[in-house]
């Protein structure tokens, strides 16, 4: 075997060439770990995030905690603060979750603008105090195919522990949606509530539709469009509302979002905001 000091120039350039590439091909190995991102972000799939419910379920195994401070300024009569409507979705398999919750609000009347439900408030310009708590599930229904949106239905119900009024009130809530190749999300959704006022119990339908965009992996922002409309009230009463909002991912766990919006019309509150989080564990 010849020795080192012996060997062809053209070899021992060869061999050197081998060992530079061997050790950077090492080098970029262990390099990989940091220059890759140490987590991936993905969307909570939050429901108080718009009026709109997502159409996503929590994997069984998971529970995903949600709240929110809620400030609407009714055009009539004082204005409104419900806190901290509370809600834990609890996976249950890969198609169902259970939902537990509860919350406390002040001047119930101006319960236009989120998922919660409560009284319809005093009509003498009063302030009505009450709490309440939620319980029930959402199933997914359906899986985007083609045309096939993806959908959920949602049942609940919303049982006062304080307040005017002690009749539970069911919801049943329809969501459907479709995600395009970038990530933009179409979702709409129909929410009935058979809910008690002063006089007697009356029907509310409240429809909505809303456009999601994300900005970067952790930054989402949307517009809304949705309303609440009674049937059986002596003076029927529709509140569409425009709401923009956004949120914003902290840790692949743990999301802010804000939302805000403007009444369409003289029933509607003049204005709302809606600040929460979103946690998983």
């Amino acid at each position: 075997m010849l020795s080192r000091k012996n060997m062809p120039l053209d070899a021992m350039r060869h061999a050197s060439c081998f060992t530079l590439k061997r050790v950077a091909a090492l080098l970029l190995v262990g390099m990989l770990p940091a220059v890759c991102p140490a987590e991936e972000y993905v969307d909570l799939q939050t429901d108080r995030d718009a009026f709109t419910p997502s159409t996503h379920t929590v994997k069984p195994g998971t529970v995903l905690t949600e709240g929110s401070y809620v400030y609407i300024d009714n055009r009539s009569g004082p204005s409104t603060n419900s806190y901290p409507e509370l809600l834990c979705r609890i996976g249950a398999s890969d198609r169902i979750e259970w939902r537990i919750g509860g919350g406390y609000v002040d001047n119930g009347g101006g319960y236009l603008v989120t998922n919660a439900e409560g009284g319809a408030g005093r009509s003498d310009g009063t302030v009505a105090y009450e709490s309440n708590v939620l319980y029930g599930f959402k199933a997914s229904t359906t899986e985007q195919h083609d045309w096939t949106p993806k959908s959920c239905l949602i049942v609940e119900a919303f049982t006062p522990t304080s307040g005017d009024l002690f009749g539970t009130t069911p919801v049943v809530t329809y969501a459907f949606g479709w995600q395009s190749a970038a990530g933009w999300q179409l979702d709409a959704a129909v929410r009935y509530a058979y809910s008690e006022g002063e006089q007697s119990w009356f029907n509310k339908w409240a429809p909505s539709v809303v456009l999601r965009i994300p900005v970067s992996e952790r930054w989402e922002v949307h517009a809304e469009y949705f309303g609440s409309y009674t049937d059986g009230l002596p003076n029927e009463e529709a509140s569409p509302f425009f709401s923009p909002g956004t949120h914003y991912l902290l840790t692949k766990n743990l999301e802010i979002g804000i939302r805000f919006g403007w009444g369409l019309s003289n029933d509607a509150a003049s204005f709302f905001s809606d600040a929460g989080f979103g946690v998983r564990f």
